[in-house]
């Protein structure tokens, strides 16, 4: 895999599964409004469903992340994209928002299989600056998810309604499937794989939760996601509802966010190795909580209008493309032999938070921009915090990332 054309295979298959995420938050983001009329739902009941496929993602990683450990990487991989596929399948045939958002869960659960096995699969091979900048890289791949999958899922919206999205989904799983079984060869070797059982599972989890390195960028992680996903979840009733964008415009100004942050995400993987993993993730996290109270200092006045928000909310989604590789790298750095398990409890953290914030920017009705632009700058605030209260009291000698 080291080889170039390796690595270039490697690049596409682990961004494709990476992209499970975005796509299952993303693509049906232009079809809100019309999933709260069919299925007679209110904004926050169809926000919900958001959630619920959050909470999905969170409870998938953290089960399947420690069981990649044990058994390998490829058996849980496979059983989790097999899973995605039918629950993609059985959305399109739900006709209550209730058994929808319970089918999304699931789609969520089984989707996280391929992201917390993406960064093991990472870990496994790689490690340091290299690790940063293959995080970096696969950003390319991972970055045309949310880039495509609203513009896709808009053009489906209009085509086939909102369950046309759902079957693409399946369609999509069930290509990925065939690729994972043929092309991805196993990282984790018999000899490196835990074989302890759930005392080893427990094992993983004390040493994980007493590193305060690992927590302080976990959270860190996790606060500057959330900014991203109370955007993923208000901006389609903000910008449509609110500004009266189509879905065909929306679906190119979240493209046009989610090129920032692929480009930033590239810069970053050219300039790791220079200036390091720590001084980056600074960075990006200033950009971020710059970006977040800008857009609630926009809000507040009111009178920018829709590029009032546009300007702050593009500063804001590009600077995830430098925090997140930095903070998954300097994460699980120092736990290569249980790669799984700190992945799984990375990703577990970022999509509890997500979460729990995306309700949250429907609270305020649809009339009004505030709830999300609050919901951000909180966030962006605790990001933060954790870095520099949280995770800045090791020393520099503590975050080795060589180049």
């Amino acid at each position: 895999m080291r080889d170039s054309n390796g690595r270039i295979k490697l690049v596409l298959i682990l961004g494709g599964l990476s992209a499970f995420g975005p796509l299952c938050l993303d693509m049906y983001l232009p079809a809100f409004p019309e999933i709260a009329d069919k299925l007679g739902a209110s904004q926050s009941q169809v926000q919900l469903t958001l959630t619920a496929c959050m909470i999905g993602l969170a409870a998938g990683q953290l089960v399947i992340g420690p069981l990649s450990d044990m058994w390998g990487r490829k058996r849980p991989l496979l059983f989790g994209v097999g899973l995605f596929a039918l629950a993609s399948l059985a959305c399109v045939f739900t006709t209550d928002v209730a058994s929808f958002t319970v089918v999304r869960f699931v789609q969520g659960f089984a989707g996280a299989a391929g992201i917390v096995v993406a960064r093991a699969v990472v870990r496994d091979l790689y490690s340091g600056a290299e690790a940063a900048k293959f995080f970096s890289t696969l950003m390319l791949v991972f970055g045309l998810a949310p880039i495509l999958a609203p513009v896709l899922g808009g053009e489906v919206t209009a085509a086939a309604g909102w369950r046309g999205v759902f079957v693409t989904l399946s369609i999509f799983g069930a290509l990925l499937l065939l690729v994972v079984a043929l092309g991805l060869p196993e990282s984790l070797p018999a000899e490196r794989r835990n074989t302890g059982g759930l005392r080893a599972v427990g094992r993983a989890a004390r040493t994980l939760f007493g590193d305060r390195l690992f927590i302080g960028l976990s959270l860190t992680s996790a606060f500057a996601g959330a900014a991203l996903f109370a955007y993923i979840s208000g901006s389609p009733f903000v910008i449509q509802d609110i500004h009266n964008a189509s879905p065909q415009l929306f679906s190119i100004i979240f493209g046009v966010n989610a090129l920032g942050f692929v480009l930033v995400g590239q810069l970053n993987g050219r300039l790791v190795g220079r200036f390091g993993a720590r001084r980056l993730l600074g960075i990006g996290i200033t950009v971020n909580v710059v970006s977040a109270l800008a857009l609630l200092l926009t809000t507040v006045i009111g009178t920018l209008g829709l590029v009032g928000l546009l300007i702050p909310l593009f500063t804001l989604v590009a600077s995830i493309g430098m925090i997140s590789p930095n903070a998954l790298a300097l994460g699980m750095a120092d736990h290569p032999e249980i790669a799984g398990s700190a992945s799984a409890l990375l990703g577990m953290v970022q999509f509890l938070v997500a979460a729990v914030t995306a309700p949250l920017v429907g609270l305020g009705g649809g009339g009004t921009a505030l709830p999300m632009a609050i919901t951000i700058a909180t966030v962006s605030t605790l990001a933060v915090l954790a870095l520099t209260v949280i995770a800045r009291r090791r020393a520099p000698a503590d975050l080795p990332l060589p180049a």
